[in-house]
Formats: structure tokens, sequence, C-alpha cells
């Protein structure tokens, strides 16, 4: 899976380091000063990278936890973001990662242990206040985990933080360190979910919804929390049928006793990634839908984009009670 590994030097003996380079003895190995080196140089090929990207060790040494944009809807009053990997294994076409960054790369912050430090000063200002921490903005939570230990790690740091809530957001199947400990009373595994069909055109190297239906149904009959998150919501002629499928299914096989929240929102990217995804992708149909640019963003017109939400949430709402269910507003 992974042929050459790039290790910023000043970490190179870092246990993690040295645990991940054990899994892969036949890798390539490439010291660099910073990763940026590798991962942030301009006119690299997106997409050649894709087709087998390089794994790159590296520290963050600030921006451990960011505070979460306003509208992102679930949460309390206070909400944070964290990403323990940068890129993500799979390769959906929506994904907004492909106009953020210049690289294909993995980006791995071994240093597990200065993440868990910001998040526990941050539960400390409020002490009697829930605090919630979003992982996979800017990677899938689990889809790495065999080579990250991600969940592995943060599950039990998570626990001796009793004002601490953590969302795991993932497509994957990846749910074996999930299954094999108590579940945490204050943890969300959010699965995202989009209609069959339409899954297969664009979420390529994503398991199939039936397979992370399976993982879902898995975490929640070893007791966890689980999430659904139905964004981004994409528009074809007949959307509604095919919608209207994907909640019949997920509600048909979900225990809606375990299920912490549902939220959903439509197609959106900020302008300049637009360009950049576009770029990449000329001919992909999902950007020949009717799109429009509205206050720096390309989303779908608004009636749509109304329509589109409107009776996605009717369908939802006729599952669920209202307090469960988030929109998106960003």
């Amino acid at each position: 899976m992974i042929d050459t590994i790039y290790i910023e030097e000043a970490i190179r003996q870092h246990p993690r380091v040295l645990e991940i380079l054990a899994r892969f003895p036949n890798a390539t190995r490439i010291p660099c000063r910073r990763y940026g080196e590798v991962f942030n140089p301009k006119a690299q090929n997106f997409r050649l990278q894709k087709l087998k990207p390089a794994l790159i060790l590296a520290e963050k040494y600030q921006h451990f936890a960011l505070p979460a944009p306003a509208g992102y809807g679930i949460g309390a009053r206070r909400n944070f973001y964290f990403s323990h990997v940068l890129n993500c294994l799979y390769d959906c076409r929506y994904c907004f990662l492909q106009g953020m960054y210049q690289s294909a790369h993995y980006v791995l912050f071994i240093n597990y242990e200065d993440f868990q430090q910001n998040i526990t000063q941050l539960c400390a200002q409020t002490p009697d206040e829930a605090v919630h921490f979003f992982s996979g903005y800017d990677c899938d939570s689990l889809a790495l985990e065999p080579v990250t230990g991600f969940a592995e790690n943060f599950l039990p740091f998570f626990a001796g933080l009793p004002n601490a809530w953590l969302e795991l957001r993932t497509k994957s199947t990846q749910v074996r360190s999930l299954l094999s400990r108590e579940p945490l009373p204050h943890a969300v595994v959010a699965f995202s979910l989009s209609p069959g069909l339409i899954a297969e055109k664009v979420e390529a190297k994503a398991p199939t919804l039936q397979k992370r239906l399976d993982a879902l149904v898995k975490c929640q009959e070893q007791g966890w929390l689980v999430g659904l998150r139905f964004d981004p919501l994409l528009y074809q002629h007949d959307y509604q049928a095919h919608y209207q499928a994907l909640f019949e299914q997920v509600f048909a096989r979900i225990n809606p006793e375990r299920l912490h929240s549902v939220s959903l929102g439509v197609f959106r990217l900020p302008e300049n990634f637009f360009k950049k995804i576009h770029s990449l992708y000329p001919d992909e149909k999902l950007f020949a839908s009717p799109l429009e640019r509205q206050n720096g963003r390309v989303s779908y017109p608004k009636q749509l984009e109304q329509d589109m939400i409107g009776y996605c949430t009717g369908q939802i709402l006729a599952h669920i009670p209202s307090d469960k269910f988030f929109p998106c507003t960003l």
C-alpha cells in the first residue's frame, strides 16, 4: 500500500515513526527537513500522485485543535476540529482536499501527545461545559487506522475527559479498534453516506454503501453512538428516487436508540477550490450539473438547493425526531 515514506529528520527516532517503518520494511525511505518541502511545492501532479501516494511522517507544532465553523450545526457552544492526517485514502470526485492541497501524498502528524495536551487545555477552560471535537476534516478519521493507530490512541485519551465529546467522521469499514473496546458514552462514529448508484460514480476507492452500513450496524450492536452524514447531497434529475431509496435502506437497518444525530448539506465548494478541481476533471459529469457561483462558493442554484434540502429533510424526519436532525448551513 505504501511504497515511499518521507520522514522529517527531527522525528526519525520517534517510537511511533519506528513502529510505522517496521510495518513497511520494503518501502523506500527518504529524509526531509520539513514535510512542506515535499507537500507544498506548486506544479505537482495531484492526479498522478493519487495513483500511488507516498506517506510523509511529520511533526505538527501549532494549531492542533481549531474552532469549528459557525455553520457546522452539530455540537455544543464550544466546537473544535482537528486532523492527524492531511489527505484521504479515498478519491471522491467532490472532495475539497483536491482544491486545497498541491499534493495527494498523505501527511501523518505523529506527535499525538501534543494534540492531546491542547485538547486537555481546551476542556479545562470550561470543565462544567461540554466541548465537542470533530476528527476527520482534512482526512477520513479511520481509513488509515491500521497505519496510524489513531483511534487506538485517542479513544482511551478521550475516555479520561468527562466533558469532551469526540466525533469520528468516516466512510471506512476500519472499525476493529472500536469493536475491541467498550464504547465511549461521549463518542460518535459518524458515517458519510450517499445513494449506492451515485457513490459508485463519484466515490472512487471508498467502501460501498452496503459495506459502510455493515460497519455502522456492527458499531451500534457493540453499543457505540452513531451519526448519519448525508453530505454532500448530489443532484441528478431523479435525485428524489435515489435519496428516498437511500433513507429507506439506512433506517431499515439502524437502531434509532443508538442514533446520535443526522446531518445533511448540499454539494458546495469554495470558488477557488472548484476551479482547481474542475481543471483536474474537465469532463466530470458532476460538474456539468446546474451550478452557480454565489458569495465566494460554487453550489446549486438557490431554489434547487432549497428543493433538495426540503425533500431530504422531509424524508429524514419521517424516521427520526427533529432534535436529532442538524442541517449544515455552511
